[in-house]
């Protein structure tokens, strides 16, 4: 795929986005035609009532899952539309994903986390290794390298993971609920994080979010109801 392109353009499209599970007999409408416009080098909030399809839609956007119709443009790409290799490249090169739950591996040092993608992406170790504790270091970690998450509090175990998403230089990354195990003073932190990283390195960010001070932060939004996205006003 080539997807360089000129900051003129967006960076993500998802157009009438639909995704139905089967549960038996009955099929499940999660999404019911979500579309949005990512452009580069910004962050964008997406908030929603529990259960509304938030992660499902975030899903889709990284290409962990294939919709049942519409499509997601990344670069003018239709991601669907690529083969299996093109979508893995994607997922490793393209965006980053941050969760709510860290998804740090627990017999692995911090340091150790976040090398993981770089490693899958077959990265020598030694640059592995190198990338990751400057990402840990660009996220405040350097002190912390030896440490494992048992031993990390919960903002320390999130910036880990934020810097493990940050190793392969991503232009997008996925954020779903990345403050929903935190108190609000690190919720702070951590968004803060993502504002200066915007601006820093240039990373987009779409942050799915029952917060809406967080979201207030964002310089635009999307309210998912019914399973359809609505652009929302600033503060909304």
């Amino acid at each position: 795929m080539a997807l360089r392109v000129s900051t003129s353009e967006p960076l993500l499209v998802a157009e009438e986005l639909e995704k139905e599970y089967r549960s038996g007999p009955e099929v499940v409408r999660v999404l019911r035609g979500a579309s949005l416009v990512i452009r580069p080098a910004e962050v964008v909030a997406l908030v929603g009532a529990s259960g509304v399809g938030k992660s499902t839609l975030l899903h889709l956007l990284g290409a962990l899952d294939r919709p049942t119709a519409g499509r997601v443009l990344f670069a003018g790409q239709d991601l669907f539309g690529c083969g299996e290799a093109e979508l893995v490249r994607y997922r490793r090169q393209e965006v980053g994903f941050v969760f709510q739950f860290y998804n740090l591996l627990g017999e692995l040092s911090a340091l150790e986390n976040a090398m993981i993608p770089a490693l899958i992406a077959r990265r020598p170790g030694r640059e592995a290794r190198e990338l990751a504790a400057a990402a840990l270091a660009e996220v405040g970690l350097a002190d912390r390298l030896g440490h494992r998450p048992g031993e990390l509090s919960g903002g320390e175990q999130q910036r880990v993971a934020i810097a493990r998403a940050l190793i392969n230089r991503p232009r997008l990354i996925l954020a779903d609920e990345p403050t929903g195990n935190l108190d609000p003073k690190t919720s702070e932190v951590i968004y803060d994080l993502f504002l200066r990283l915007q601006a820093e390195r240039g990373i987009a960010f779409l942050v799915a979010t029952h917060n809406p001070d967080l979201a207030r932060k964002a310089e635009r939004g999307y309210r998912l109801v019914e399973g359809r996205a609505r652009e929302v006003a600033r503060g909304e």
